[in-house]
Order: structure tokens, then C-alpha cells, then sequence
């Protein structure tokens, strides 16, 4: 029984539901929640009180030869 190796859908239930009871811990503490908007790109903390801090922006897909370098800010 040991030796058995669990199939992937059991393994991917077992993570979706250890996500849900840490989001459901975090609400209960109210410590902020990182979240991802697909559209805009954002990442984000959302805080007990419902406000947002934007904390970063997701790269642009494409080839890494392609991707225009960052230029230092200031």
C-alpha cells in the first residue's frame, strides 16, 4: 500500500482544497491575499478591510530575445 503512487487527480483535489482552508485561514486572521487579475495583469494584496495594493505587473509573454529590456527608472 505504501509503494502505490496516487493518481494526478487525487493529488490536484488535495491541493485545490489545502488552497481553499488557507484562503478561509487568512479571512478568519485578516491577513492580506495575493491575487492576479488575467485582464489587466496586476498583482495585487487584498486586505481584511477589502482595499487593494498593487504590489507589481505581470512581463509581457513572449521570446526572451524579443523582450525589450528594462531601462533603470529615474
Amino acid at each position: 500500500m505504501a509503494d502505490r503512487i496516487p493518481s494526478d487527480s487525487i493529488v490536484a483535489q488535495n491541493a485545490k482544497l489545502a488552497v481553499k482552508i488557507e484562503l478561509q485561514k487568512k479571512r478568519a486572521m485578516r491577513q492580506p491575499i495575493a491575487r492576479f487579475n488575467v485582464k489587466t495583469g496586476e498583482v495585487y494584496m487584498e486586505h481584511g478591510d477589502g482595499s487593494r495594493t498593487i504590489v507589481g505587473q505581470a512581463m509581457k509573454r513572449g521570446r526572451y530575445s524579443e523582450r525589450e529590456a528594462r531601462k533603470p527608472e529615474g
